[in-house]
């Protein structure tokens, strides 16, 4: 097994403020990312304090959004300064992270 260096990084937005394609299109086409998930929260809230959560009552068009991915520490620190210049993100946290890579088949 091999190890190296990484820095996995964390993009916070909501449901429709139509950013997670463009995102994706930076990370994926542009940056050329290694790896990228997205996540749907069921419930959470940020600055604002604003609960923003999914019920049976209520199909939330706002539920929270994580867009977590990872790459060279270089590589993910060009990619949040373009994300910045471009879309004006306010929630993103990144931290150094290890990936132990296996033999591929």
């Amino acid at each position: 097994m091999t190890t190296k260096a990484i820095t996995v990084a964390r993009v916070y937005t909501l449901e429709g403020h139509d950013q997670l394609n463009q995102v994706l299109d930076i990370l994926h086409d542009e940056e050329k990312i290694a790896g990228i998930t997205v996540i749907r929260g069921i419930a959470g809230f940020g600055e604002s304090r604003e609960i923003h959560t999914s019920s049976l009552l209520s199909l939330s068009l706002e539920l929270p959004l994580i867009i977590e991915f990872y790459d060279e520490p270089a590589k993910v620190e060009n990619a949040i300064q373009t994300l910045n210049a471009r879309i004006k993100l306010k929630h993103i946290i990144s931290w150094p992270a290890t990936s132990h890579i296996g033999p591929h088949d």
